[in-house]
């Protein structure tokens, strides 16, 4: 039997002490926006599904350091090549009182399977769950899955008694969804919903029933979307808050020197990139024309060319990034340090490349993007704009909050962009999760997030191999090729790794600092 599953799966979490803990208190920390909602099983967006762990729990927990523990599974044992036999926590109960049983691991099953969960690569690889007793299950999967245990922690159990006195056992997509689930929550998880205002605060308090042992000495966390950069950074140097992320670049040292708060920083494991619509025979930016520039491989180059890396490193990021030619990060497990070297900014080529391709005038085109989620999003964009600009593309930059940015390129089936911004954290830190959810779209629960419906038929291939290839060295030779042929194929726009930035007052005692960038309420101590 498994109690206890692994060591840190990648390296880069940093811990910061500042004391000792002492009485209690009220954690009080903000970041750029709201959280999208509160069913566990839509908005595979990163505050989101940080939101969720603390309310909600899944069979294995993965810890600040990336270890995998036992959650609401105690054991687990591995039958043959394709089934697992899980022990279930018994004494569990819910937030409303409500027993946890095997039941409602099967009820959440079904439930994140369902077309309109973005978290259904959780359980992709699952054919089968059976119910042995109220407190055993077999897991069986469809073939060998090398990265099972890394994906549940995403799986997140449900109340099905709950979910079906309240109405909400389907999945409703998108932050505008007004189910019970999306406005509720009812865990098992070591901290209770007690209100969330949408745009204001999100109110959580100790779940005093929890099966855990805390290791925080909250009595409560307020959670508040802060936008602006310059109020956020106000709000921690003036004792408002705690906690605040990300800090804007140039603000780093005046927080550092102050009295009363300091930056922590680290790597973090997110890739920024720019995504093409390669699926429509027309553009949406160019109705009547039949055209879709995007769809020749020399046009999704000629971007890719036409964007200056060195520049936005230098003047946007201040420094504080990483260029990538890779979709994943150093620590991500299929990372290829040889497929890392970016091809040449050449902003001259780009121009002759359009011209090949039969765009010497360029054309009309709209860049979606976020001004509230990732470290310098719009700022990145604006200054995307004028490169692009500079080999005749008629651009148009739309930033707008990450909600109404989100449901415009996340609407699956009904992308509805031709040139976007996107940020990713492989959940299961394995390549296996980009290659799923971004760039492939040929199977059940693929392309959650490949807004421009890019795919190859050799990476479909690839990607179907390397979920059930249990040989490491081969596995990772098949997500290397697979890698290279989406980087030749320009199958996107990689931009960079952005770095983590925390600013940290005073009154807290000790935070962890994970390289997903998310604040996990259970590591925090205050003063």
């Amino acid at each position: 039997m498994r109690k206890l599953f692994g060591a840190a799966v990648v390296a880069g979490a940093v811990a910061l002490s500042l004391g000792g803990a002492a009485d209690a208190k009220t954690f009080r920390y903000a970041t750029t926006g709201d959280i999208l909602g509160l069913d566990p099983h839509i908005n595979n967006e990163g505050p989101t599904n940080t939101m969720k762990n603390n309310v909600y729990e899944g069979l294995i927990h993965r810890a600040w350091d990336l270890s995998l523990h036992p959650a609401l599974a105690t054991e687990w044992e591995q039958v043959n090549p394709t089934t697992w036999r899980f022990k279930l926590r018994q004494g569990v109960k819910f937030h409303n009182g409500s027993d946890f049983t095997a039941d409602d691991v099967l009820f959440s099953f079904d439930r994140i399977r369902q077309p309109q969960s973005e978290m259904s690569f959780a359980v992709n690889t699952i054919q089968e769950i059976k119910k042995i007793s109220d407190y055993e299950i077999e897991i069986i999967t469809g073939g060998p899955d090398p990265i099972l245990m890394l994906n549940l922690p995403n799986f997140h159990i449900m109340d099905k008694e709950w979910s079906e006195q309240n109405n909400t056992t389907n999945v409703e997509r998108g932050s505008s969804a007004k189910t019970y689930a999306n406005l509720n929550m009812n865990g098992t998880g070591p901290f209770k919903l007690m209100e969330w205002v949408p745009d204001t605060r999100v109110v959580l308090e100790p779940n005093k029933g929890w099966w855990g042992k805390p290791t925080h000495n909250l009595t409560k966390a307020i959670f508040t979307p802060i936008g602006n950069d310059a109020t956020r950074v106000a709000a921690l140097l003036s004792g408002e808050i705690d906690l605040m992320y990300p800090v804007p670049l140039q603000d780093v040292k005046r927080i550092d020197s102050s009295s009363s708060a300091k930056v922590l920083q680290g790597p973090e494991l997110r890739t920024i990139f720019l995504g093409f619509d390669q699926h429509r025979d027309e553009l949406l930016d160019m109705p009547g024309t039949g055209k879709n520039p995007f769809k020749d491989k020399k046009v999704r180059q000629a971007f890719y060319q036409a964007v200056d890396m060195e520049a936005i490193k230098r003047v946007v990021m201040r420094g504080a990034s990483a260029n990538t030619a890779l979709m994943i990060a150093p620590g991500i497990n299929g990372f290829d340090k040889a497929l890392n070297d970016r091809y040449p900014y050449d902003p001259e080529a780009a121009k002759k490349l359009l011209a090949e391709a039969g765009y010497p005038n360029g054309f009309p085109v709209t860049l979606d993007c976020p001004n509230d989620r990732y470290v310098n999003d719009e700022a990145i964009c604006l200054a995307v704009v004028p490169m692009l600009k500079r080999i005749g593309i008629d651009i148009k930059l739309n930033a707008q909050t990450k909600s109404l940015h989100f449901d415009k390129i996340g609407a699956k089936q009904n992308w509805n962009t031709s040139f976007y911004m996107l940020g990713w954290t492989p959940g299961s830190y394995d390549a296996l999760n980009l290659l799923e959810n971004i760039i492939t779209l040929d199977g059940k629960g693929q392309g959650t997030w490949n807004s421009g419906r890019y795919t190859n038929p050799r990476v479909e291939e690839l990607t179907d191999l390397i979920r059930v290839e249990t040989n490491q060295e081969k596995r990772n030779a098949m997500i290397s090729e697979a890698m290279k042929i989406h980087k030749e194929d320009f199958g996107h726009l990689p931009l960079h790794q952005q770095a983590l930035a925390w600013g940290v007052a005073n009154t807290v005692a000790e935070v962890k600092q994970r390289p997903q960038n998310d604040v996990d309420i259970r590591y925090v101590t205050m003063k």
